[in-house]
């Protein structure tokens, strides 16, 4: 069994297109993945998986490695699968599933995710959730939020703030955090179903594997590496990349 990091990367973005690109504190955003990811405590290999040009030359400018793959994805997902493909992964292997717009990525993070499965033969995917703090933040359908079980497995995933404080208080919510660690052969399954209703509904993908009664392990961590969605999210990053020196 080896842990491999695959970061997708695609130039469309409705809201910051060539984001990959955005130069953040001298370096691009995908190089900074990038070497996030390559200091994972006990990863193997980490690629970028595209199918935009620029961005593949841009990384191997700065020396890492690619795998072209399909222009015609609707998700990362189904990026992520095509990559563990072309590579020759095995289906016990664990392949990390890394947003390509956290530069300041926390490289303990996917660490645990693959921890839970090597721990756990049984599980065959896992994710991120930290605490949300802002009442604000619960409301906004841009922060997907989970709800979890005793043993920290997903019951739901949703937009809405869930769950629903009923007497009108704050309420506790945990804000789902879009990395995973998939095994690969659990992944090839999960890219060749069909899309199921709560996933349409929510759009959410994670929803697929919940109605197909795939138990999700959820990883608590503390802390929350900023994300990139658009321009002015780029200076937030830099502020904290200059607080870790």
């Amino acid at each position: 069994m080896s842990v491999v990091a695959i970061i997708p990367a695609r130039w469309a973005s409705s809201r910051f297109p060539g984001k990959p690109l955005a130069m953040i504190a001298g370096k691009s955003m995908i190089q900074r993945v990038y070497e996030r990811c390559k200091v994972i405590p006990d990863i193997g290999l980490v690629r970028v998986a595209t199918d935009s040009p620029e961005i593949a030359k841009a990384v191997k400018v700065f020396g890492g490695a690619v795998v072209m793959t399909s222009p015609h994805h609707l998700t990362g997902t189904d990026r992520l699968a095509e990559a563990a493909n072309i590579m020759g992964l095995k289906s016990n292997d664990i392949v990390l599933n890394v947003q390509g717009d956290q530069p300041a990525l926390n490289p303990l993070h996917p660490a645990m995710l693959a921890d839970a499965l090597e721990r756990d033969h049984q599980i065959q995917m896992s994710t991120l959730a930290v605490p949300l703090a802002d009442p604000a933040e619960a409301r906004d359908p841009n922060h997907v939020k989970v709800v979890l079980d005793q043993d920290s497995f997903a019951l739901y995933f949703s937009r809405a703030p869930i769950p629903w404080p009923r007497d009108g208080g704050p309420g506790r919510h945990l804000k789902h955090v879009g990395v995973y660690a998939y095994r690969v052969g659990f992944l090839r399954q999960f890219v060749a179903w069909p899309q199921g209703d709560l996933e349409l509904v929510e759009s959410l993908e994670q929803l697929r594997a919940l109605e197909r009664g795939v138990r999700i392990k959820v990883v608590l961590a503390d802390g929350l590496s900023p994300e990139v969605d658009v321009p002015a999210d780029v200076a937030k990053v830099e502020a904290v990349l200059g607080r870790e020196g």
